[in-house]
């Protein structure tokens, strides 16, 4: 069997696991005090180029996503998101554990656009009965979204010019951040999107790592007491160094980035074996994720010696799967999904 199901159901990436071998045997302070946690925070600033960020590190994205949300919220807020979006549909109302409700816009294509966002806050602040409602404080979106796709430069800064416009924070989950960064159209460099929001993840989880996301507070704006908030909510490791350890390593070297565009290349080369073979593709997907429509007999023809995803039905006849390249996906994965897809 080849898998192409995920970019997070494999272990941890050569050089990764080298530094936690490497460091194994130092004696490190807890909770994320240690050397290497400090090394990785301060390396990940300097690519931001951002001096006022503060960096955290936690361990997977539901439990990110949660606590970050949480703390950059007031009691009587909610947080908006498209429709597909992750915290509102396979985070198992997490958000909603903290008491704060998930208010949906349109998506397109995972995306949401500026105009929707700006006319649901025209409507709401207009209701007269607003008071007896839950006020929006935050905007959620995702890069690369839920669907692999990318929002632009202009899209990205069109929001944001929204949220402070109406005193809203933009917070922007990250998992597959690497992905995004490289992937051949994209616009957007980390500075850049670091500046253009008030708080991001970097994802490692998806991206190389063993597990672990770099949440990094963008404008001396850090909520108050957020370690705090962190261990409030089961989210603080004692021993810190799992993850600053993975993260130093990620970004000595520019690792996260190489990681990341090695991926994207075997991802391109997924996408043409599709168009080669004439797979119908459900959204045009820039990033490593590729959504392909495949009758029922070839899905289950296919899955005899793949391992992929079904995302969705089509129609009656037709499902949408999802073939996700990561980094050890191979040549020789590549080349043996090429010869099913001859005799498809």
């Amino acid at each position: 069997m080849i898998s192409f199901e995920s970019d997070y159901n494999n272990g941890v990436h050569p050089e990764v696991l080298q530094h936690l071998i490497d460091t194994n045997q130092e004696l490190t302070s807890g909770y994320g005090f240690d050397q290497f946690s400090e090394a990785a925070r301060k390396k990940i600033i300097q690519a931001c180029e951002c001096p006022d960020a503060e960096v955290f590190f936690l361990v997977g994205g539901t439990q990110t996503n949660m606590v970050v949300i949480d703390a950059m919220l007031q009691l009587y807020e909610g947080v908006l998101a498209a429709n597909t979006a992750h915290i509102n549909v396979h985070e198992s109302g997490a958000v909603e554990m903290t008491g704060h409700k998930v208010l949906t816009l349109p998506e397109h294509h995972g995306k949401i656009h500026a105009e929707d966002l700006r006319n649901w806050l025209i409507t709401f602040h207009h209701d007269e009965n607003k008071d007896h409602c839950v006020f929006p404080g935050l905007v959620y979106i995702t890069f690369p979204t839920e669907y692999g796709t990318l929002y632009t430069a202009k899209e990205l800064t069109d929001i944001y010019a929204i949220c402070q416009e109406y005193e809203m924070s933009l917070f922007i989950d990250g998992a597959r951040l690497g992905y995004g960064l490289m992937a051949p159209d994209n616009d957007i460099t980390l500075p850049f999107l670091a500046h253009h929001c008030d708080a991001f993840y970097i994802g490692g989880t998806k991206v190389g790592a063993l597990c672990g996301e770099a949440v990094v507070f963008t404008h001396n704006n850090t909520p108050k007491h957020f370690f705090t908030t962190v261990k409030q909510h089961g989210a603080l490791l004692a021993k810190g160094r799992l993850v600053g350890v993975q993260f130093d390593a990620l970004f000595t070297d520019h690792l996260y980035l190489r990681i990341s565009q090695d991926v994207m290349q075997k991802a391109m080369q997924l996408k043409n074996l599709f168009k080669k073979y004439q797979i119908p593709f459900f959204l045009d997907s820039p990033t490593n994720q590729q959504f392909v429509i495949l009758t029922k007999e070839q899905k289950e023809k296919l899955s005899k010696d793949v391992i992929f995803g079904k995302w969705c039905d089509y129609d009656e006849d037709h499902e949408v799967c999802r073939f996700v390249t990561s980094w050890m996906t191979t040549d020789d994965d590549l080349l043996q999904l090429e010869r099913l897809l001859q005799v498809l």
